[in-house]
């Protein structure tokens, strides 16, 4: 049956958006998410997490259909386990772009999501996940994060803010990586010209779906792009104001069940209160 409203793929970013702060997905979250699904409209997972921490999430969904992981570098297929498509970031490159940072702001500490389905996090001495539920190893020294192909690098300062960090990070690393801030505490160099965008993209020409016919919702910088594409971004209560300064409409938090809310609405649930209208 086709979807009774314009969107036939609702793209959705999971932590401060879909996710709760405890990692949880709510009831209600749940039921329209079914109900999308009973319409004929896709869901879509847009995320900067790895394919392995995002696959646990799949599972107690029961999605067997793909997610845009690494904020854009794979495309993963939960069905056959694997990866469809991922881009690696050169570690020469990301080693340069690292020293380049620290010159400008001093000692970083840093973390890597290794490419694969079963590659692992791995975060050297200082650094704090941003995320305590997802699994994590620490290793001696920074030369140990590069032994394995990588997909990003997370980057922490001691001192200054995300905001701060993010813009001294792209005034000097060119062309060398893509700089996003995706989280409390997640700056993170991925490979050049690689977006939610790019990822959310491609997968929408497997699923042989357009951008027209896309809803995207999402709550900080790293998805903006992922609006610039969707035809609308609902961002959440609790989003960055970048975002929110680009998105076509301003939904409830996620603790709040801000994405039910858009998709009750749009999928002829009952009443729910409905946040407030941003002009594009």
């Amino acid at each position: 049956m086709a979807a009774p409203t314009a969107y036939s793929l609702i793209a959705t970013d999971l932590d401060g958006t879909l996710l709760r702060g405890d990692d949880t997905l709510s009831d209600r979250s749940r039921a329209v998410l079914a109900r999308v699904a009973g319409a004929g409209a896709q869901h879509l997972v847009v995320t900067g997490r790895p394919a392995p921490r995002v696959r646990p999430l799949l599972e107690d969904l029961g999605s067997t259909g793909l997610a845009v992981c690494g904020q854009g570098a794979q495309l993963y297929d939960a069905g056959a386990d694997e990866l469809l498509w991922s881009v690696t970031l050169d570690r020469e490159l990301a080693e340069t772009a690292l020293g380049k940072i620290e010159a400008e702001v001093g000692l970083l500490y840093a973390a890597v999501d290794q490419d694969g389905v079963d590659g692992l996090t791995l975060i050297e001495p200082g650094y704090l996940m941003p995320h305590p539920t997802l699994p994590a190893v620490r290793v001696h020294r920074r030369d140990d994060l590069w032994t394995e192909p990588i997909s990003k690098v997370l980057l922490r300062h001691p001192t200054l803010s995300d905001d701060e960090l993010a813009s001294a990070a792209r005034t000097v690393v060119g062309s060398l990586a893509t700089v996003t801030m995706s989280g409390p505490g997640t700056v993170e160099l991925q490979p050049c010209g690689v977006t939610k965008a790019t990822g959310l993209a491609l997968a929408a020409a497997h699923l042989g779906l357009e951008a027209s016919a896309t809803i995207a919702f999402g709550d900080m910088p790293n998805d903006i792009p992922m609006f610039d594409w969707a035809a609308r971004g609902v961002a959440m209560a609790n989003a960055h104001p970048e975002l929110k300064a680009v998105a076509d409409e301003v939904t409830l938090s996620n603790e709040d069940d801000g994405i039910a809310v858009v998709l009750e609405r749009l999928f002829s649930g009952p009443p729910a209160r409905q946040g407030a209208p941003l002009p594009r």
